[in-house]
């Protein structure tokens, strides 16, 4: 089959099949991705073809990441989830077969490659660094988690316009800090996510099972979720000229509605199709019912209801601003369509996609409510964002030897650089670490 030159992806070798669906879920990602990978119904990794259905329920992460991915290629986020060596002896039992066909991704993991190579650095710098900062991120998480309550109760109160800022700015950065543990085995903290009517497990897989693993390409479905009110990648066939600069214009609307959209999305989408809803999509109602009951009951139900909705429309516009001007859109970094630097290691491709935020790092708070150490984090994902800063000398040498850049800018250069990105429609033609 011959594929068009527009769809052709610069890390795999078709076109991904979720793209064609008429409404872009992480349930048609998931069912697209079990058409494409070539698993043969089960899990792959690499070329080897394993049978986890004794394994689900005794996964120490957590039954969720194993049910979830059967029937495709787990290879790279089986690396990146996974620091020490025990889960590759572990797996071996679990094999059934080769894999009949090659995969049809093409980001590599050599054992001398970049992300291995610094991997094995890591596991070896971790075991003198300091662990206490673990704690302080459970205690900004816990304190931002109250705030939120407290200022939401607060603006009812007292009808007061800046405590009703203030609780859609710490339900914002709940949000953000509970993103980091989702990406870890269970925990309580991953529930606090769903406050913001979105949902950890299809952030999961949005967010960790697509976007970390294939940031910025036609395979990350934070890319394709946000189009056609938002588009990144450089393509004149998926971007149209009205598009480009009307996005401008409907990014604001956009930032305020993406909560709603997301939760009005997965309800039209179990309603219409299969159900992708969970008990735990009802944690965003404690916040009305503690406006309502912090208040003694002396407030009407509406009122409660109108507060938690403005604060919920102030904190999914702050999340916006913060998230899509984070890292990934600026035109100095790959998107798909852009030249392919000649070395194809997946964690390369990483640092890649990245520019970090330079001006966060002196603060441990700061980095944890807003997607601060952006490329250690999507390199290990799973290590507490407290960890991250201990790890930048051997990432540094590590880039070194292997021609890896690290870029840094500030947020408002982020926000600059992701509005040219939102009208460039040219792919990139010299590829990272070519030189000038």
């Amino acid at each position: 089959m011959v594929i068009e030159e527009w769809k052709k992806s610069g890390i795999a070798t078709k076109f991904p099949t979720y793209r064609n669906s008429p409404l872009i879920t992480t349930h048609s990602w998931q069912k697209g991705k079990r058409q494409d990978d070539r698993a043969e119904g089960l899990w792959r990794i690499y070329d080897g073809i394993y049978d986890f259905t004794e394994f689900i329920d005794k996964h120490p992460g957590g039954p969720f990441w194993i049910r979830e991915t059967k029937g495709t290629d787990i290879t790279e986020a089986f690396e990146a989830h996974h620091l020490t060596k025990t889960p590759e002896k572990m797996i071996a039992k679990y094999k059934v077969k080769d894999a009949e066909e090659p995969r049809i991704y093409t980001l590599t993991l050599e054992e001398r490659g970049f992300y291995k190579t610094l991997k094995e650095r890591v596991r070896e710098q971790l075991k003198t660094v300091d662990k206490r900062p673990k704690r302080k991120s459970d205690l900004i998480h816990l304190g931002v988690l109250v705030s939120l309550f407290l200022f939401g109760i607060a603006s009812a109160k007292y009808n007061s316009l800046v405590a009703l800022v203030l609780a859609g700015v710490a339900l914002c950065w709940t949000v953000i800090v509970s993103h980091n543990y989702f990406h870890r085995r269970d925990n309580w903290q991953m529930y606090a996510f769903n406050l913001g009517l979105m949902n950890f497990a299809a952030w999961r897989v949005s967010h960790a099972l697509s976007h970390h693993i294939y940031p910025n390409s036609y395979f990350d479905l934070e890319l394709s979720m946000f189009e056609p009110l938002l588009c990144w990648v450089p393509n004149p066939h998926i971007k149209s000229k009205v598009m480009r600069y009307v996005s401008w214009v409907t990014e604001p609307v956009a930032y305020a509605l993406a909560f709603f959209i997301q939760i009005g999305t997965r309800i039209f989408y179990s309603l219409r199709h299969t159900n992708i809803l969970y008990w735990h999509d009802l944690l965003p109602l404690s916040i009305p019912i503690a406006i309502y009951l912090g208040t003694g009951g002396s407030l009407g139900v509406w009122i409660c209801v109108r507060q938690w909705l403005a604060m919920t429309s102030i904190a999914s516009f702050s999340f916006c601003l913060i998230g899509l001007n984070a890292a990934h859109h600026d035109p100095e970094i790959y998107h798909e369509g852009d030249a392919n630097r000649e070395d194809r290691d997946w964690g390369l491709f990483q640092v890649d996609t990245i520019i970090d935020r330079g001006d966060l790092k002196w603060s441990q708070f700061l980095v944890l409510t807003h997607f601060g150490d952006h490329v250690l984090h999507h390199l290990f994902p799973t290590l507490d964002h407290g960890l991250l800063p201990a790890l930048y000398p051997v990432l540094y040498q590590t880039l070194d030897e292997f021609k890896g850049h690290l870029r840094e800018c500030n947020h408002i250069e982020h926000m600059i650089g992701q509005h040219k990105q939102l009208i460039r429609i040219e792919p990139n033609p010299r590829a990272p670490g070519a030189g000038k």
